[in-house]
Formats: C-alpha cells, structure tokens, sequence
C-alpha cells in the first residue's frame, strides 16, 4: 500500500480523542518499518490501545524502554522517583525494582549509578519477561514472584535503593482509570486494595530486613495517600519523608533504614 500521508493520520487519531494526534503521528510513522505496519499501528492506537504498546517502546528517564502489549506501561511523573533516589543515594552499589513492570525504573537507575549491581523483580510473566529485555545491557538479573519473595536471599541486608513503584489505585476507583489503562494494563499493577495501600504496607513493612544501613526505601503515592504511607514507613521502623513534585504531579515517599 503507498505511505500514509501525516495528515491523515492525524486526522484518524484526532478523531479517535487522542488529544496529542500531531505528536502520536509523528511517532508512528516515524517508527513503523513500511507502510502496512503503519496503518497497522493507527489501527491498533484508534481502537483505544496505548500509544507505547502500540510503538512497542516509551521514553523514560533518557532511555527508550521496551513496552510489551499488556505490561505496564511507565509513566513520565514515576522519573521524580529515579531523581530522588539518585540523589539520595548516588553511591549505590546494590539496586532493587520491586513491582518492576516493564523495569523502566531499574533501567533507570542503573543507567544514571553506573556499575551498580541490579535486581528486579515483578508478580507478572510478561512484565518479567519485559524487563530482562530492558536490564539486560545494565547486566541486570529479574525474577519472578509476589514482592521480597522473588529476590534472592543474597540481598537480604545489602540494598542500598530499594525502588517499588507498587499498585496503589483504590479497587474501587479501578473502574474511573481511563480505558487505555483500564483495559490493556494489568489488574495486578494498577490496584492496590480497598484505600490503595495494600502492597505498599507489605514493601514497608519487609523492606527493613533488606535494606543495607542507611539504605532507601522509595515508592509513588498520591497526594491523599501520602500521609498513611509514611506512618507505615514509620511503623516498619524507618525514618519516613515525603518528596513532591507539583510539575510532575508526583509524590514519593522515602524511608532511610538507621544506621544504628
């Protein structure tokens, strides 16, 4: 088939409600490999499914993250994550991504530690299958299973920046996410229990046992959230502080396991 023109593209996903038509076109077009694969991708992105299943790639923190269809997909605000872990701790040598999906925030750190040892680990087989794409040339290791389970017993002690972007969208509030999440992303990386806090409860309350001393602890909450995640952090023994980006519209919470 002859190439699409820019314009029509534009025109198919402005009328499918993509807000960014002129930007995702671009995109597309600049990524598909012939004309058949980007009729392909408009198909695919006018049906509602996300822009980075359908490119197969999103950007995050400097790197291009491999986006498999069904994995969760990185979002730009999780980056203040990996800028407060970066300068809370830039000398690093043993990293975890806990809840890692596609490992675009282990990627991310190892990129910006350098040299630093690099575990990740996620509940999902295609997320895990996703992310050793992803950490491979940081010569990062992945596992499968729920949470501290999945890691090896190696690390118990020895983490320096533990980094677990845990579900935290209230199960009742799962039905109010836009389509493109709701219906492509896992159940498993979006809902976080009855107030959304379930797995970050269970991050806080182990996270102690594999910290090194002095090492972080840091997860992505909401605004309404945050207080209740740092007296968790605070009942699991760790000195709680919250970080926020209004930009970004972004809040972490950081725990430091003391060094006595």
């Amino acid at each position: 088939m002859p190439p699409l023109s820019p314009a029509s593209v534009v025109a198919a996903l402005r009328s499918a409600g993509c807000v960014f038509a002129e930007d995702e076109a671009e995109l597309i077009l600049s990524t598909a490999r012939t004309p058949d694969e980007a009729a392909a991708m408009v198909d695919r992105r006018v049906a509602g499914l996300p822009l980075e299943h359908v490119v197969g790639w999103a950007e995050f923190h400097g790197l291009r993250v491999t986006v498999d269809p069904g994995v969760f997909v990185p979002r730009r605000r999780t980056e203040f994550l990996v800028e407060q872990a970066v300068a809370h701790a830039r000398e690093a040598t043993v990293v975890v991504d806990l809840c890692c999906g596609s490992g675009a925030v282990g990627a991310a750190l190892a990129a910006s530690l350098g040299g630093a040892e690099l575990h990740a680990a996620d509940i999902d087989p295609a997320a895990v299958r996703c992310a050793r794409r992803n950490v491979a040339p940081f010569g990062g290791h992945v596992h499968e299973g729920d949470l501290f389970a999945a890691l090896p017993a190696t690390l118990l002690g020895r983490v320096d920046i533990l980094a677990a972007n845990v579900p935290y969208v209230p199960t009742g509030e799962v039905g109010l996410l836009p389509a493109e999440a709701r219906d492509h992303e896992p159940l498993v990386a979006l809902d976080g229990g009855a107030d959304g806090l379930d797995v970050l409860r269970r991050v806080a309350a182990e996270a102690p046992r594999w910290l090194a001393p002095g090492g972080f602890l840091l997860v992505e909450t909401s605004g309404l959230q945050a207080p209740s995640a740092e007296e968790a952090f605070a009942r699991a023994g760790l000195l709680a502080r919250l970080a926020v980006s209004e930009e970004r519209y972004a809040h972490v919470v950081i725990g430091v396991r003391p060094l006595g």
